[in-house]
């Protein structure tokens, strides 16, 4: 991207230039996919570009991780063939012996992989309500080497004080890693709230429209950089080119899909809140969320686009509702531009500490008084 003008662009800007095309001799105007697994050696044993092997890195993949870098303000960014591979390198970054602190609230896929792979590797965590700065003060150890933290949190919207406890995190020598999915830099820049690392599920809202799945972590230390870099090459759990062209592809209308969602997310927690048949809604943007200053705080853009809601009725009543639905497609994942509902627990299994009655909603750029009338529909009929 030319840095040559003097102010800096606006997210809008960025999104489209950053992406564009900076490798191709024929200049097009959309970026081309470059399936090539290996690259020709100049004959005095250079390589155009420093491009050698597709593992190590290719064009799609430099403009992806360079975008998300420049959006997220950090200086390194590397992307992953899906969220999970992500999160997993921020864990394989640390050492045996060391000790994670998680949100006791945390996105089970993530505690499933403490237990199933890096219990093995002798990293210990604990589950610590990352709401309550106190509580997370007392939990830190000697070992502490990371907090993690989701916020909002995964399905039950709790918000963590990033600055806050980024300043706890390095008080004690640990880092402090954000998982910034749900809001994108659109809403929320967590390394600008002192975190050292950022990662997304590049699945969800970057490529947003379901039909991609990558990860990218982020960061601005050159020490985090140098393993994360190591583990993204030599472990190979890289993205395809063609995976990286449609979350570059992405990119480009983030803002545009992420300020609708969110303003349909607004309009129908409202809604929802003051429906009968609902017992709650978990959304920060509602004055009604014990941490909704917080979110004004730290999310200055906006609040996002999912929300959860719990059926005042039993399981089998709250997955009725949501199979009722008719602009809500009953499916897993989030952040696409169709619509989304999913009953959580039946998802995460019967260790799941998701309450029975919580239905997660990914909100997309329908029309919102189709999305309120679906959602009035479904709640009116008797069960």
């Amino acid at each position: 991207m030319n840095r040559s003008m003097k102010s800096k662009p606006k997210f809008e800007t960025i999104a489209i230039k950053s992406t564009e095309n900076k490798y191709s001799d024929s200049a097009p105007v959309s970026t081309p996919i470059y399936l090539s697994s290996t690259y020709k050696r100049n004959s005095d044993g250079s390589y155009a570009n420093d491009f050698v092997y597709s593992r190590a890195n290719n064009p799609n993949r430099a403009i992806v991780e360079e975008a998300i870098a420049i959006l997220e303000n950090g200086k390194q960014a590397f992307a992953f063939s899906s969220g999970m591979a992500a999160i997993s390198a921020v864990f394989q970054s640390l050492k045996t012996g060391d000790h994670v602190l998680l949100p006791d609230d945390i996105y089970y896929a993530i505690k499933r992989l403490m237990e199933e792979v890096f219990n093995r590797w002798n990293l210990s965590y604990d589950l610590v309500d990352m709401s309550n700065i106190e509580t997370v003060k007392k939990a830190v150890k000697t070992n502490t080497a990371l907090i993690w933290l989701e916020s909002p949190s995964n399905p039950q919207l709790k918000l963590s004080d990033v600055s806050a406890i980024s300043e706890i995190a390095h008080q004690n020598k640990a880092i402090c890693a954000v998982d910034n999915t749900w809001l994108t830099p659109v809403f929320q820049n967590p390394l600008e709230l002192g975190a050292d690392i950022v990662v997304h599920s590049t699945t969800k809202y970057f490529g947003g429209h379901s039909d991609v799945i990558g990860g990218c972590v982020v960061m601005n230390n050159e020490i985090i950089a140098e393993k994360i870099k190591n583990i993204q090459v030599f472990s190979g759990a890289v993205p395809a080119p063609f995976d990286c062209w449609l979350i570059a592809r992405g990119i480009q209308t983030l803002h545009l899909r992420i300020k609708k969602q969110s303003k349909n997310a607004m309009k129908l927690a409202k809604y929802l809140e003051n429906h009968p048949k609902i017992e709650k809604v978990n959304y920060p943007g509602l004055q009604s969320h014990p941490q909704h200053l917080l979110a004004k705080k730290q999310q200055k853009k906006g609040f996002g686009a999912m929300l959860s809601v719990l059926i005042k009725g039993t399981e089998s009543e709250t997955t009725a509702i949501a199979a009722k639905l008719a602009y809500f497609t009953l499916a897993t994942s989030l952040g696409g531009v169709e619509s989304l509902v999913e009953h959580r627990k039946s998802v995460e299994g019967p260790d799941s500490p998701t309450q029975y009655n919580l239905l997660r909603i990914s909100v997309g750029i329908e029309h919102i008084e189709d999305l309120i009338a679906d959602w009035k529909n479904a709640l009116s009929l008797k069960n």
